[in-house]
């Protein structure tokens, strides 16, 4: 799994950049099948932007972004957002098939 964080219109330090990596690092665990992830880090108008990219395989995409006044608290929700859609996708994934396989509807 890939893992890059890019920085736009602003210079990012080692402490963000490992904090932004830490917090991505822990996404698998809700998602299996991860390809890379892609942190895009922005200021605009005295706000940080945060934008998580999630590339999974079978040409899946995930896309979550946030803004607040605080970097560190703008990567915090964008990476609960991203978590949370990821959880939704293994929810829908794991229960499209029916528990038993051999029961089919009306007798079929």
């Amino acid at each position: 799994m890939n893992i890059t964080v890019n920085a736009r219109h602003m210079e990012t330090t080692e402490a963000i950049r490992e904090y932004a990596e830490s917090k991505v690092a822990k996404l698998p665990k809700y998602f299996d099948n991860i390809q890379s992830i892609e942190v895009i880090l922005d200021t605009q108008a005295g706000e940080a932007n945060c934008e998580i990219i999630v590339h999974a395989s079978r040409k899946l995409t995930f896309v979550a972004s946030s803004r607040d006044a605080d970097l560190y608290a703008s990567i915090d929700q964008c990476d609960d957002k991203i978590a949370q859609q990821l959880r939704r996708h293994k929810g829908k994934v794991r229960n499209h098939h029916p528990a038993h396989p051999t029961e089919r509807p009306n007798g079929i």
